[in-house]
């Protein structure tokens, strides 16, 4: 009887660091999840803040956001140039999109570095409030800028 006493203990302590490896593996790879979503996060969250403010979409005061310049960047872009140093200002490793949206769901724009949508793996989002001014500094409405950066990283 003593040597089966040892397979049967051996199996059970077999089966225990097997456990254990894999909770260790999975706890794991849910932390290195986390940590890119939060670094992504952060990104999108930059690159909204620096959106809200670029120069280029500045209405009639530095806190707004003019519609008309939204209409010449937006999909499909009237103003390439203007499109392309949008995109410039912004680091060539990030592929993101923007999406400006007025408050009641009247007006929305989308720009986008693609003329077409391209496969989406993973999308982390970070939104800023703006000002968007419609037409003159008289038609102002609130509205919310949002980032969203793909992760298209095949594992």
């Amino acid at each position: 009887m003593e040597p089966h006493n040892d397979i049967i203990s051996t199996a059970m302590v077999m089966i225990g660091f097997v456990i254990f490896a894999a909770i260790l593996s999975k706890t794991y790879l849910t932390y290195d999840d986390n940590s890119l979503a939060l670094e992504n996060y952060r990104q999108a969250a930059l690159i909204a803040n620096d959106v809200a403010g670029y120069p280029g979409i500045q209405g009639s005061r530095q806190d707004l956001i003019s519609a008309d310049a939204l209409d010449a960047i937006a999909m499909p872009a009237a103003d390439r140039e203007m499109h392309s140093e949008f995109f410039h200002r912004f680091s060539a490793n990030a592929d993101f999109f923007v999406e400006v949206r007025t408050d009641d769901g009247n007006h929305t724009w989308i720009i986008d570095r693609y003329e077409t949508a391209s496969p989406d793996r993973d999308i982390i989002a970070a939104s800023v409030p703006v000002v968007i001014e419609l037409g003159n500094n008289a038609r102002c409405i609130p509205g919310t800028v949002t980032v969203r950066v793909r992760n298209n990283n095949r594992i």
